[in-house]
């Protein structure tokens, strides 16, 4: 089981090569997060909702993604409020204080689905949460040394030495677990260190006096082409001389920006995650992207002034909004029943509708969208239309909101996209914006090359389906922890590698 001294210092990415280390060594092996916290989310084919880095970790085991590799999982959607996914289905919006009163049923569901994932494979790899040094959580813990003294796993603290003070987070992480679960603690691993490794040596060496743990393993700062999903560790993928800008808009409450990974592939391409609207009028695509809380990140659009501005830009440079972002292109948003915010902002001025629980939209599409309790959970094949006729794209849908044109005249130059299914992507040639409900939207490169012809007749050199470039870099990742560290001391494995 893999630890950490906090959130965001490589527990999954970690997770992921040890899980691919083990499959190319022919181990049946899965992944498992009792419970994740995240905004980036997706869907595994029976139509359950798990965290992206469980779906990446099973990628890396080369095996079906289910959901019980995750069966807890928390999106935040305002302050202090989080809608809780349990076994992949939404159960409830509740507060923190309300979640942790849950903490001993949500354990026995945990067990279950630890105990059943177990019989099917010989090596689980099982990711923490945050830090079992939270000494207010640890009475409610049911991810960190709870988990791990109920699966009696071989704990490997994880810390990120980039961010200064890694023997201090080892040190002050050890003295603060509990005594019972110190004896699970089996090693340290220093992640993400710039520099030569010799001159760190001697902090190791007197670290030794001072815990009675060993260091494993120095692993090298090293950027992998494989999806983060972590916000602490959202970037900008800035271009010198770029020759297409693309700007996403950054929300308080932005949900799968993993979908933009495939395009910081693409070579001469920038991608910007911005507040500023002063951002937009250089690029040469506006992206709006998801949210866990549309009306609030809408609002959000209205008082900052990006609302303004792309209107401005409206027909001028193209827009693209995704799942939430495209709900936001159209014309209203109603949340009567408050689904994704337990006090939808409806009679914020100027922006309320007089509709119970309804926001403007920026007004660039036709369409209206009110939100639905049941969540919409599809992954599969898509097949384009119009624009996009003849090309075949796997995606995933993740919305409570429920859009359709009302009428033609609402409709007007705006076109389907997605055959079988005319309100999941639409795009409007003359004004130059287009949307869609589906995740996933650029992992293909055929998708990619017409988005790209909207943009500039200028032709591009683009990678390989992201899917394969995923399984060259889980490949790249495994042996690169195999080079920086002794994998199987850190697994714990016999001479006979069990």
């Amino acid at each position: 089981m893999l630890q950490g001294t906090g959130s965001g210092v490589g527990k999954s990415l970690l997770a992921a090569g040890l899980c691919r280390w083990l499959a190319n060594r022919d181990f049946l092996v899965r992944p498992f997060k009792a419970q994740n916290m995240a905004l980036n989310s997706g869907v595994t084919p029976d139509g359950k909702e798990i965290g992206r880095a469980q779906l990446l970790q099973a990628e890396a085991c080369r095996v079906v993604p289910d959901v019980r590799m995750n069966p807890v999982l928390l999106k935040p959607q305002g302050p202090g409020v989080s809608q809780l996914v349990r076994m992949g289905e939404a159960i409830r919006v509740c507060s923190a204080q309300e979640y942790y009163t849950l903490a001993e049923e949500n354990f026995r569901i945990v067990q279950e689905a630890f105990a059943s994932l177990k019989t099917e494979g010989d090596w689980i790899i099982i990711e923490g949460a945050g830090s079992p040094a939270e000494i207010n959580l640890q009475a409610t813990d049911i991810v960190n040394m709870r988990m791990a003294e109920h699966a009696q796993a071989r704990v490997i603290i994880v810390g990120d030495i980039d961010r200064g003070g890694v023997f201090a987070w080892f040190k002050g992480t050890y003295d603060l677990v509990q005594n019972r679960h110190r004896p699970l603690i089996q090693g340290f691993l220093i992640n993400k260190f710039r520099g030569d490794v010799a001159l760190l040596q001697p902090g190791i060496e007197q670290f030794a006096e001072h815990v009675p743990v060993p260091v494993l393993g120095v692993i090298p700062w090293r950027e992998f082409a494989l999806e983060d999903e972590d916000s602490q560790n959202l970037r900008s993928h800035l271009v010198p001389d770029a020759r297409l800008e693309i700007a996403v808009v950054r929300t308080p409450y932005l949900s799968n920006f993993t979908d933009f990974d495939p395009l910081k592939q693409v070579p001469g391409i920038s991608v910007r995650f911005t507040r500023n609207p002063d951002d937009l009028a250089s690029a040469n695509l506006i992206i709006l992207p998801g949210s866990k809380n549309t009306a609030h990140d809408l609002c959000f659009l209205h008082e900052s002034g990006l609302a303004d501005e792309l209107r401005r830009l409206h027909g001028r440079i193209w827009m693209l909004g995704v799942c939430g972002g495209y709900q936001m292109l159209g014309t209203a948003i109603e949340d009567p029943e408050g689904i994704e915010s337990e006090n939808p902002p409806a009679a914020r001025p100027p922006f309320a509708k007089g509709e119970e629980g309804g926001i403007s939209g920026l007004g660039l599409l036709g369409l209206r969208t009110r939100m639905a309790p049941e969540k919409t959970l599809v992954r599969r094949e898509y097949s384009g239309s119009g624009w996009l006729d003849g090309i075949h794209w796997p995606a995933y849908e993740i919305h409570h909101g429920r859009s359709e044109f009302v009428t033609s005249e609402e409709k007007s130059g705006a076109s389907s996209f997605v055959a079988d299914a005319p309100d999941l992507g639409v795009i409007d040639v003359e004004n130059r914006v287009f949307g869609t409900y589906l995740h996933g939207f650029f992992d293909t490169p055929e998708v990619v090359r017409k988005v790209l012809a909207l943009l500039t007749p200028e032709l591009f050199e683009l990678p390989p389906a992201f899917h394969d470039l995923k399984e060259r870099e889980l490949d790249a990742l495994a042996d690169f922890l195999d080079e920086h560290c002794d994998v199987p001391r850190l697994l714990g494995m016999n001479a006979s590698g069990g």
